[in-house]
């Protein structure tokens, strides 16, 4: 039986871009895959047809020889092999068109992925001050390590490490059912490719044991609830593998004054009657020291002023926050006989002026009674 035109296989014109070959394969390969059509003799061909036209129209050379010759350019096989489909068996389609598939049904490569640890994670308390200035923190927590005993090898000597017989130190086997080929971790080396004939007492064939480790941190200025620093390798170890990465989390306690939002800092400023009725320049301290704060005659509670640039400047950021001051007018108590007569003189002198006495509480009840 003639063979069809690779174009008229994958449905593309002859002036198809590499990218609609490839989507046009793709296409085809995924609707006649011998996974999705068991026991469909006409599946499979069509599936192995549209990987010979695609191994053919994909590589720029092969494609102009076809251009030029057609069929006849690769009489006996692709690359000199002979017979079928160009000398490729099954296994050879599905690692051959890995980038296809996205390792789907077993291709991608046949390459063995390097073993990594887990990643860890340690809660690091701070003050709002060693959050937002930066601090040198020492640590100390239990993680596994490479055995001090075996040097992390996991055997008594390396003499006592021998390549696995099962997959031939690639940690991984194929099996074949048919026409579908599938790639999984080997059961007799577990992955590792070795097999440890004599194991380390300490730690049992592993290489690795639980060990308090101590290290020193350093945490940048300007840090927050939830971020994080890491620790490259300072993870979970393996042996044979990388070990993961070690991830230190921020978490700031409450301050007696401040509270942080984003890169501003909110405190409650308490102002006494006399002084929020008549003015006054008051002392209040930041994160750097004390600055001078005029509250206007008349102030009243829950006025909000704004110290420029004495917030926080956040670790991603170059702009510093600002200082927000919120009024918090104190009513005094435990007054003494003379104190109780004064505030009462004071308040028979504003029954003839409400408004001037207090002017919030004259528009709520003009409004009310409106």
């Amino acid at each position: 039986m003639a063979k069809r035109d690779y174009y008229e296989v994958l449905g593309v014109s002859k002036t198809a871009s590499d990218d609609e070959i490839k989507k046009a394969y793709r296409k085809l390969a995924m609707k006649y895959h011998p996974d999705r059509n068991p026991d469909n003799a006409e599946a499979e061909e069509k599936f192995k047809e549209a990987a010979e036209a695609y191994e053919v129209l994909s590589d720029e050379e092969k494609r102009s020889m076809y251009d030029r010759a057609g069929h006849s350019a690769f009489e006996g096989g692709f690359g000199g092999a002979g017979g079928g489909f160009g000398g490729f068996s099954a296994e050879d389609i599905f690692s051959q068109f890995g980038d296809i598939f996205g390792g789907a049904f077993g291709g991608g490569g046949r390459q063995q992925r390097q073993r990594r640890g887990s990643d860890l994670r340690y809660v690091m308390e701070l003050t709002l001050e060693e959050a937002v200035k930066g601090v040198k923190k020492t640590i100390t927590f239990t993680a596994p390590a490479p055995c001090e005993t075996c040097d992390g090898k996991g055997s008594k000597n390396p003499n006592d490490v021998e390549t696995c017989r099962t997959c031939h130190g690639a940690g991984q086997v194929r099996m074949q059912q048919g026409f579908f080929s599938v790639q999984q971790t080997c059961s007799t080396c577990r992955g590792q490719g070795k097999i440890i004939k004599n194991p380390c007492n300490s730690c049992h064939g592993s290489g690795v044991a639980d060990r308090q480790q101590t290290l020193e941190v350093t945490i940048p200025a300007g840090v927050d609830n939830g971020d994080r620093v890491r620790l490259t390798g300072k993870g979970e170890a393996i042996r044979d593998g990388q070990a993961g990465d070690l991830y230190v989390e921020v978490v700031v306690r409450e301050h007696e004054i401040f509270q942080r939002d984003g890169a501003d800092l909110y405190m409650d400023v308490p102002v006494s009657i006399a002084d929020a009725a008549l003015g006054k320049e008051i002392e209040i301290p930041t994160l750097d020291g004390r600055v001078s704060l005029k509250i206007p005659e008349g102030t009243q509670t829950g006025k909000l002023f704004r110290l420029r640039a004495k917030g926080v400047r956040p670790v991603r950021s170059s702009m510093v926050g600002d200082l927000l001051c919120r009024i918090v007018v104190e009513t005094p108590v435990n007054l003494n006989s003379r104190q109780r007569e004064l505030l009462k003189e004071l308040q028979a002198s504003f029954d003839g002026d409400g408004h001037a006495a207090s002017p919030k509480k004259k528009s709520f009840f003009d409004r009310l009674f409106d």
